[in-house]
């Protein structure tokens, strides 16, 4: 789930909608590194599995990742960088943290944002106005996916009552027949949720 090949070089000349698009990119992807670090810090979180604890660790560097890149670029094409986070959803996360009681309810919450993330990127593809702009959300929106696919099977085996099986390395020959394709519900990502290129965007 790397994303070290992020290409942050100084892209080709770009719209208005293409800066709108980039920091609405990073107002989601800051408000998942904000959601991250809040639930890691949570008891039923920080004393649980272990797993999931790395997986949070790990997905929070992604996001901080993602979102210097997306800021890099609407700085080079000569926007502003976005240090705040999607309202819209923002609005969701401050409803739903409090109330988590479970790691079931943080990775519902997480799932809800990693999949608008990779829809919008992925919508963001085809409407990108440069070859660059175009590689750059590509590049991203399969690390989104990524994370949504093991929270999917995460969720699958905590509602199974699987939770043992959520180590690394795992006993494969043990795992539920489900887990092989649960995590990958689609066959053509989706794009019906993605955000608005404005949504996000620096007013």
């Amino acid at each position: 789930m790397s994303s070290e090949h992020i290409d942050t070089r100084l892209l080709e000349p770009t719209t208005r909608d293409d800066i709108m698009a980039l920091q609405t990119a990073a107002s989601l992807e800051n408000l998942a590194v904000s959601v991250y670090r809040t639930a890691a810090e949570l008891p039923f979180i920080k004393d649980g599995n272990a797993t999931i604890q790395e997986f949070i660790a790990t997905t929070t560097r992604h996001h901080e990742e993602h979102a210097k890149a997306f800021n890099t670029a609407a700085v080079q094409a000569g926007g502003s960088p976005q240090t705040g986070t999607d309202p819209k959803y923002a609005a969701v996360a401050e409803k739903a943290l409090p109330a988590a009681k479970t790691p079931e309810d943080v990775i519902t919450l997480a799932l809800s944002l990693e999949d608008v993330a990779a829809q919008t990127y992925t919508k963001d593809v085809g409407v990108a106005g440069t070859a660059r702009l175009r590689r750059l959300f590509a590049s991203v929106a399969p690390v989104e996916a990524q994370h949504r696919a093991t929270l999917l099977t995460f969720q699958a085996l905590l509602g199974a009552g699987d939770s043992d099986l959520m180590a690394i390395p795992t006993d494969a020959a043990v795992l539920p027949a489900a887990v092989g394709w649960t995590g990958f519900p689609d066959a053509f990502y989706p794009t019906a949720k993605a955000s608005p290129i404005s949504e996000g965007a620096v007013q």
